[in-house]
């Protein structure tokens, strides 16, 4: 009976553990898949899928990678949602007897890569754990290449997605009991194709996921990290850490703490305000280009571009901290040679956050050393440019930032500048750092001196002037003679090997030479590597104070960013105020105005919690309502997060949340209509919206008829003035609204100016007071390009239109030429206007006759 052979079986044992793994078998210099997984791979890799046997009557299905190169096709089999095992050999082949012992070594998955060459430089990359308690639920994320690890409770299943939207994580896991419930929450939203991972039930279970905790930060209780009254919370992070133990099989030492976020100290900014906004990625093309992250971001490390976005999706909330950061990004933008000194000495700053994480797995190579070396190298000088600082936070940078010395004294003396990548094949440390590795080094040199003087002595004594010495891995040292001198071969020489147009030759004092020289390079190597680990090790002991040093480097990076940006763009400092009142003179929209250069039109903002709570915009499309919209949402946006902001002068009371309906989209993918899309966000808005939120609303009802998108809109503007009192932007065409100017408090009109030329408009894009009655739709429609036949026949009607409006009301139409609408037989209802007193009409009153009036006009 057949029977598998030992290889195969240590494979299938492995295999049988790793089930929902693709398993990467190590064989020398490959990485194996075999059966299943290398039918799958060979697709989806396209490589060549061979055999190989196996015991059994059939070839085993097999492909391979090699491994100096496995990362690249790692990368690619996660970003398609698998999870892989990495099988490596656990002792020297050489040495080994009978079977190789293998182990897995660590299982990637989409949320657990921290190989820089599958990671993008400037973005996190989390993995979520969700936990649905009984009065709330519990959230723990975790980016493993840089050692983040938070908790957070959302309020309630909205808010949890638009955590989730923040994160983008890339691997979300839940326990295997709510695993149906987070697909069928996600299914319809953009996270519908996550990679969702339930796992075990038990290490969700509050006593094990707080063990699991204490034991990886050795504390008795989680109070010191501000846990208390997030029990759901610390359920999800005992979880998530649990579930990175058995994938990356190491301590995980640089997770060092975990960060509480509490919805007090950030703003909540739900998708459809980041979208709309345009904070990360545009609208159209969904690239970094255009956003206001493309913006304010100058800055020089990666860890600084990684804070920065953080910054941008988490506006703060507390004068205090805000005021702090001004006042960093103030002295910073006020004072050239700090401005600039803090940029060259950032620039040369590698991500040290990467390479603790690196230090961690115990996967740092020489290289890395090499730039962890250059990176501290910077830190006494940054401490020296902030020495005369006066401003609290980079005071603080200034005392608390450790110059690291004693590790950038270790790499000096011991990392040689031209390691090699590897750390198997010495060369790695310096002379003069260890005398056994020198004296070895010494031999090996003086060994191939002596080489060199065996060959010419050789050559003296036998008269071949073409006898050289030469190595290869195979056969060693040898002397090798051409064909034409082999009569003077001495008889001393022994043959080694006979080639085509010479042979190779040993001599016992060459033989002797060869074990000295290659033994002396052997132990080398083998010596070299264990003092790498041992400088890794020291390393890894000073985790934490890297780690508290790479946070103060990426703050100071955002900030002097944040000063670099508002000094080359004349940004001002806002004055933040607890008052109420938004007050900006000559805001500008950030990005549109870098875009354009020049000619952008800057306008004033005025809000309060009186007199002008509302600012209801009218006027016709392309003149520049939605930039006016949302160049407020923006430097509210930028003041909260500690930046300076486009204007002249900025007063910004504190707001809690930010919420935007602009523009129209449909999502079939879940059924909804762009009309349903609107109420949607609408709902949203109304429901969660406070006297403290500012709202940017769009264009309110026009997914829907003319009657029932004007009632949605009063009836929005009439809940938002008597209910909410929020500070609110209302861009409409519906001009009708501009009358509750004169029925309630808090609204003023505004609109856009525009000049016409004749039959041309020109869009002057400068906010003035009062409303226009007049949306320009159809010489918006001409610059737009439309057929010159299309807005000639759009005029005509326009003219009926007009003619049968005022015909209804008692005027004399315009001739026109020709038989006009308001021919018709007036309708009932119309006739009864004469008798009425619309001064006394009601608004719901004059709607319902509205409605009334156009039933009967369909109806005939």
């Amino acid at each position: 009976m057949a029977q598998l052979t030992p290889m195969m079986q240590q494979y299938l044992d492995l295999k049988e553990e790793y089930k929902d793994c693709i398993l990467m078998f190590r064989l020398g210099d490959f990485y194996e898949m075999f059966f299943d997984d290398a039918v799958l791979v060979s697709k989806e890799l396209e490589l060549t899928l061979t055999g190989r046997d196996c015991g059994l009557e059939e070839r085993a299905p097999m492909c391979g990678v090699p491994h100096h190169a496995v990362d690249t096709y790692i990368a690619r089999l996660v970003s398609n949602g698998h999870k892989v095992a990495i099988c490596d050999q656990l002792e020297d082949p050489r040495a080994a007897k009978g079977i190789v012992k293998r182990g897995i070594t660590r299982v990637v998955t989409p949320g657990t890569v921290v190989e820089t060459s599958m990671l993008q430089e400037k973005e996190n990359s989390y993995i979520l754990s969700v936990f649905f308690g009984e009065h709330a639920i519990g959230i723990g994320y975790c980016d493993v290449s840089t050692g983040e690890f938070c908790i957070a409770q959302p309020e309630d299943e909205t808010a949890l997605l638009n955590e989730m939207t923040r994160l983008n994580p890339q691997e979300v896991i839940v326990s295997d009991s709510h695993a149906g419930k987070l697909l069928k929450l996600t299914e319809k939203s953009r996270f519908k194709n996550a990679f969702i991972n339930p796992y075990f039930d038990w290490a969700y279970e509050a006593p094990t996921a707080q063990k699991t905790l204490q034991a990886h930060f050795k504390v008795k209780s989680l109070s010191g990290f501000g846990c208390e009254g997030m029990d759901d919370a610390v359920c999800s992070a005992g979880a998530l850490m649990q579930y990175l133990k058995d994938t990356q099989k190491n301590t995980l030492l640089h997770i060092t703490h975990i960060k509480a976020l509490k919805e007090t100290a950030y703003m909540v900014l739900d998708p459809n305000t980041r979208r709309n906004l345009e904070l990360t990625q545009t609208l159209m093309e969904g690239s970094k280009k255009g956003s206001l992250l493309w913006l304010l971001d100058q800055t020089k490390t990666a860890m600084g571009g990684r804070l920065l976005k953080k910054f941008i999706l988490q506006p703060l909330k507390k004068i205090d901290e805000i005021d702090a950061r001004l006042d960093a990004v103030a002295e910073i933008k006020q004072n050239l040679y700090l401005r600039n000194s803090l940029s060259d000495y950032l620039s040369g700053i590698y991500d040290l956050e990467r390479i603790i994480t690196r230090i961690s797995y115990g996967t740092i190579d020489a290289k890395d050393c090499l730039s962890l070396k250059s990176s501290i190298a910077a830190l006494p000088y940054l401490k020296g440019i902030l020495e005369e600082a006066a401003s609290p936070l980079l005071t603080d940078i200034y005392e608390n930032l450790d110059d690291l010395a004693d590790l950038h004294q270790l790499l000096e003396q011991a990392i040689n500048e031209d390691a090699p990548n590897g750390i198997m094949d010495g060369n790695i440390i310096k002379r003069g750092y260890h005398a056994e590795i020198d004296a070895l080094i010494d031999a090996s040199v003086n060994g191939k001196n002596w080489l060199v003087e065996l060959e010419a002595k050789e050559r003296e004594e036998t008269g071949i002037k073409t006898l050289k010495v030469r190595y290869n891995r195979v056969f060693g040292y040898y002397i090798e003679v051409t064909k034409s001198y082999l009569p003077q071969v001495p008889y001393r020489y022994l043959r080694k090997q006979t080639l085509a147009n010479c042979e190779r030759y040993i001599t016992e004092e060459l033989k002797e030479m060869e074990d000295t020289i290659l033994g002396a390079e052997e132990k080398r190597n083998a010596l070299e590597y264990q003092v790498f680990l041992e400088i890794r090790d020291k390393l890894a002991q000073n985790v934490s104070r890297m780690q508290g040093c790479a946070q103060r480097i990426a703050l100071l990076d955002v900030l002097q960013s944040m000063a670099a940006v508002a000094y080359d763009n004349n940004y001002v400092r806002p004055r933040m105020s607890n008052d109420g009142t938004l007050n900006i003179k000559n805001g500008r929209h950030p990005v549109v105005e870098s875009i354009l250069q020049q000619g952008f039109v800057p306008n004033d903002a005025q809000l309060d919690h009186g007199q002008q709570n509302m600012l209801l915009i009218t006027g016709p499309n392309m003149a520049g309502k939605s930039t006016y919209m949302r160049q407020v949402g923006l430097i509210v946006l930028m003041a909260h997060m500690g930046s300076f902001v486009p204007a002249d002068e900025a007063q910004i009371c504190l707001v809690d949340r930010v919420f935007t309906r602009v523009g129209a989209s449909d999502d079939l993918a879940s059924g909804q209509s762009t009309f349903m899309v609107e109420m949607n966000e609408l709902a949203n808005i109304l429901n969660n919206a406070t006297q403290n939120s500012l709202l940017i609303l769009d264009e309110i009802g026009r997914g829907t008829s003319t009657t029932d998108g004007l009632s949605i809109a009063w009836a929005s503007v009439e809940y938002i003035l008597q209910k909410l009192h929020a500070k609110t932007l209302f861009a409409t065409h519906y001009h009708e609204l501009v009358e509750l100017e004169n029925m309630f408090s808090g609204i003023k009109n505004y609109s856009v100016a525009v000049k016409e030329l004749g039959n041309d408009i020109v869009f002057l894009h400068k906010i003035i007071e009062g409303g226009t009655d007049r949306s320009f739709g159809i010489e918006v429609a001409k610059l737009a390009g439309l057929p010159q036949q299309v807005i000639t026949r759009a005029n005509v009607f326009l003219n009926q239109l007009q003619n049968y409006e005022m015909s209804i009301t008692g005027d004399s139409p315009a001739d026109t030429g020709k038989a006009a609408p308001q021919e018709a037989t007036m309708p009932k209802a119309v006739s009864r206007l004469k008798g009425m007193n619309v001064d006394t009409l009601t608004p719901i009153e004059a709607l319902n006759l509205v409605y009334t009036i156009k039933k009967e006009l369909d109806n005939e």
